[in-house]
């Protein structure tokens, strides 16, 4: 384990991405645990980026380009469904004034997490492309570092989207009587999902 990992990890986790979208929205919509649920999720997404790794799916996705452009496209569908679901449903961005509500059940907000960072190709190309360059492929526990590493990534991304999430809930008191800001809030949201999708879609592999 190498400071240089540690803070590339750091680095790459805390730009501001889909899942970190998502959580913001979760925490300002439902409160703390609602963002710390979705930071979960989130985090959960990673695990078939990573058995895709170690498991040489990632070369495949490299190789083919129809494989990962079929893989891509799913996941811009997903940001646009994302964005449309943000305007069309009020209650998706609608500000409780208990501060921990939950209308949504955990269960919705840690599946709806999962498939936005499950379909991002580019997140298992990262991986294929990051993990090597830690890893000495001529060590006996090759593999076991490599998972070891990746389970380091997931904390890392678990703990820093919570903190967004923590940090998101904390202004929610502000915004709650402020019916303007909440449609401005869902606008913003909804943008930031298209947005998020045009860059996956017209961004080469």
């Amino acid at each position: 384990m190498s400071i240089a990992f540690l803070l590339t990890t750091l680095v790459v986790v805390a730009t501001p991405g889909t899942g970190v979208v998502y959580t913001l929205a979760a925490a300002l919509s439902r409160g703390r645990r609602a963002g710390v649920v979705a930071a979960l999720g989130c985090a959960l997404g990673i695990v078939p980026h990573m058995v895709a790794t170690v498991t040489g799916v990632a070369a495949l996705l490299h190789a083919s380009a129809t494989a990962f452009q079929v893989l891509k496209y799913a996941g811009v569908a997903y940001l646009l469904y994302m964005a449309w679901a943000t305007l069309r449903d009020r209650e998706a961005i609608a500000v409780d004034r208990d501060q921990d509500a939950a209308h949504v059940p955990a269960a919705r907000v840690i599946a709806r997490g999962v498939l936005i960072n499950i379909l991002n190709p580019k997140l298992t190309l990262f991986f294929f492309a990051f993990l090597p360059q830690f890893v000495d492929r001529g060590e006996p526990n090759a593999l076991a570092h490599m998972l070891v590493l990746s389970g380091v990534f997931m904390a890392v991304t678990f703990v820093v989207f919570a903190g967004y999430g923590v940090l998101a809930a904390s202004v929610r008191s502000h915004v709650v009587s402020r019916p303007r800001v909440m449609t401005w809030l869902r606008r913003s949201f909804a943008g930031s999902f298209v947005a998020l999708g045009a860059k996956l879609a017209f961004t080469p592999r």
